[in-house]
């Protein structure tokens, strides 16, 4: 269950998001929601913020002489949206990434792209250090609103088991 409502007291709950170990099953997939439109805005905010230097995320006159002819998301700014739209369905409770592998960028993302995402789980076992935990490893997929494939990568977290969260 991605969303849960749990009673904290008589007729008062709080909402809980994410999935605990026993929640994934290999081969799932899950269509991370909402997508995200990445505006202009978040482009030269993200660039300059993260202090890339590079005009082709924020200058119109030299984007325009490049092959794209216009300025591209930044892909550190496509790969923080698309992880982000997964953390509900992922890693909402999670109490570490372990680590990112194979991260792709396969397509261009203009401002105005409305991106989507989805993630396949790969792999999971039992934590052998922690009886109370277990990892789990998905492959996210980020895609424009038509279709194309813009980044792939992979990803593993350690997630509690039932009852072990640190909402429990």
């Amino acid at each position: 269950m991605v969303v849960e409502r749990k009673e904290i007291a008589p007729g008062r709950y709080r909402e809980s998001y994410g999935r605990y170990f026993e929640d994934f099953e290999v081969g799932d997939i899950y269509e991370h929601r909402p997508g995200r439109t990445i505006t202009e805005t978040d482009n030269t905010w993200f660039t300059l913020l993260t202090m890339n230097t590079h005009p082709l995320h924020f200058d119109v006159e030299y984007a325009a002489n490049t092959e794209f002819g216009r300025p591209l998301v930044n892909s550190a700014l496509t790969l923080a949206i698309v992880a982000g739209m997964s953390v509900s369905d992922l890693s909402q409770k999670a109490i570490a990434n372990l680590g990112w592998s194979d991260i792709r960028l396969t397509a261009p993302v203009f401002p105005g792209d409305t991106l989507y995402a989805e993630s396949e789980v790969l792999s999971k076992r039992e934590s052998k250090s922690r009886p109370t935990q277990g990892i789990v490893s998905a492959r996210t997929t980020g895609m424009k609103a038509g279709g194309t494939v813009v980044m792939t990568y992979e990803r593993s977290f350690l997630v509690p088991k039932d009852g072990h969260g640190a909402d429990d």
